[in-house]
């Protein structure tokens, strides 16, 4: 049987592919994608089995436009995996750190790396579309006294050297990545499920929709807004809570918010990462 092919958003290398490898294994074949947008539609397509798309960030916060493809895409939530970012100095085979000048890497991994810009400051930070994609540059043309922030999968995917490592301000940061799917499936160790709803903009109605899961004892864990496009100052709303869908108490708070909505669509029911 082949391995499951796995697309992501970036290069070979991203911090993407390292959080694919720790879902699925190194088993797995991989599909760089240029945009999100490609990403999902890999899946919708049939290029790809799985896609694997960041959603948020401790530091960052939420990644909005994937928050939108869900909706927009008919793809499922089967899994999910927490990422600890570590950012890496890494420049081609023969480079002193001591000779490094210039440091390419994406805009939010170059502001992650304040402090240590702080005290090296004969480096220049140089914003680049794409961490690993920083890394693939430098390798394929060197720079002299240039070098990338990036991954360690990037540097092994491009044979390139790390020169220090856990460059990042807070070492609190991570990433949580959803595994999506165009057919649904739910484990038998499956503990969280996400949804969408929208729901009349009158008072009290977001409160009687928060309240079908108070009355439940079911613990919320994230609540994103996104606006409903066409029908200004109204929104969607993303909801993951610990459950499964399978429970008598959850199948019965999904009913009864759904009698309080215009919208309800569960995007998935998955095991909870660990954390």
């Amino acid at each position: 049987m082949a391995a499951s092919l796995v697309a992501f958003q970036g290069e070979r290398g991203s911090f993407s592919e390292e959080a694919a490898y720790k879902l699925l294994g190194r088993r797995i074949r991989v599909l760089p994608c240029e945009t999100f947008a490609a990403t999902f539609e890999s899946v919708t397509q049939g290029r790809a089995n799985f896609c694997l798309v960041p959603i948020e960030n401790t530091l960052a916060g939420s990644v909005y436009e994937n928050f939108d493809l869900l909706l927009t895409n008919h793809l499922h939530i089967v899994g999910e995996v927490n990422l600890r970012i570590v950012h890496n100095l890494i420049a081609p085979p023969g480079m002193a750190r001591r000779e490094v000048r210039q440091v390419y890497s994406h805009p939010v991994a170059l502001a992650q790396c304040s402090n240590f810009f702080a005290k090296n400051p004969r480096m220049e930070r140089v914003s680049f579309y794409d961490t690993a994609g920083a890394v693939k540059m430098l390798t394929e043309r060197p720079l002299r006294g240039a070098a990338a922030i990036a991954s360690r999968i990037a540097a092994e995917v491009y044979h390139a050297r790390i020169l220090a490592t856990h460059l990042e301000d807070h070492h609190e940061n991570y990433t949580r990545f959803l595994l999506l799917s165009k057919t649904p499936r739910v484990s038998p160790k499956a503990s969280k499920v996400s949804i969408v709803f929208s729901t009349r903009n009158v008072p009290g109605a977001l409160f009687k929709c928060l309240s079908v899961f108070a009355l439940r004892d079911i613990d919320l864990t994230k609540m994103e807004s996104r606006p409903l496009r066409g029908r200004p100052w109204e929104y969607f709303f993303y909801l993951d809570f610990i459950g499964n869908v399978k429970e008598k108490r959850c199948q019965n708070a999904l009913t009864h918010l759904g009698e309080v909505t215009n919208l309800l669509r569960v995007l998935g029911c998955y095991e909870r990462a660990k954390r």
